[in-house]
């Protein structure tokens, strides 16, 4: 049973999101980008209480701007999804969660040090030149389930 309902315009979207986001961090950092997608679909909590699917997830707007700065200025973002990006995907929908991501709702690239806490959320880890945020514990038990 995949983690969240999806459609096949679903996969390519998450496809072309990930590939946006984290291209240059290659295949398991566009996973890492998927998880947070995924997870922000499952959290039934904080700033993601509206959200249920993929497609409110790419296109949410907080603060007057997308959530996702690709949405606003991507190119890339508007290109077609490759194959490799939807592999990865449906992978991400399906099953795959790894740490530092694998309950992370939030993640940025500070072009710095990764800060100990993102909108007073906790540091859960890095990969490359994204620092990925957790919910604070027992605000957010929905991104906890199936995984």
């Amino acid at each position: 049973m995949p983690r969240v309902k999806y459609k096949d315009s679903d996969v390519a979207l998450m496809a072309r999101m990930m590939r946006a986001e984290a291209v240059g961090e290659g295949k398991q950092g566009m996973l890492y980008v998927g998880n947070v997608i995924v997870n922000r679909a499952k959290a039934a909590c904080l700033d993601f209480k509206d959200v249920r699917t993929i497609y409110d997830v790419i296109f949410q707007v907080q603060g007057g701007n997308y959530s996702f700065e690709a949405v606003q200025k991507g190119n890339v973002f508007y290109n077609r999804a490759r194959s490799v990006e939807k592999r990865l995907a449906k992978k991400n929908l399906d099953y795959w969660r790894q740490h530092p991501a694998k309950y992370s709702l939030w993640y940025f690239n500070p072009y710095g040090p990764c800060p100990p806490t993102w909108y007073g959320q906790p540091f859960a880890g890095q990969y490359k030149q994204h620092c990925y945020y957790e919910p604070v514990a027992d605000t957010c038990d929905s991104v906890y389930i199936g995984g």
